[in-house]
């Protein structure tokens, strides 16, 4: 599956704010790129959690094509995962990982 094709919402710069600050329930954001292997092998994994649960709003933000909102929250290495509640960020990960231990660091938003 392209990354591309992915069932997890898509935002950028201009949608960052209205979509994820303001949401009214927590956001676990995917910083990726294309060229980031890594990126390819979580977006799965984040692709299952986000149909178990209705708690916690998973999206994808592709950090080339959207410089603004990459650097407004220092994101170096990817993919980053950022947990944002309430307009704040409460919860940065890097790197790929496993299903359970994504499951076990976000235990407190999936509910």
């Amino acid at each position: 599956m392209a990354e591309t094709d992915t069932a997890l919402q898509v935002v950028t710069d201009d949608t960052f704010d209205a979509e994820v600050l303001q949401s009214d329930k927590p956001v676990l954001v995917d910083f990726w790129a294309e060229w980031c292997g890594p990126c390819h092998q979580v977006n799965p994994i984040l692709e299952e959690l986000a149909g178990e649960s209705e708690s916690l709003k998973i999206v994808k933000i592709n950090a080339d094509e959207n410089p603004k909102i990459t650097a407004a929250y220092g994101v170096i290495s990817l993919p980053t995962l950022n947990v944002y509640s309430g307009g704040e960020l409460v919860k940065s990960m890097t790197g790929a990982k496993p299903k359970p231990i994504l499951r076990r660091e976000l235990s407190e938003w999936l509910g």
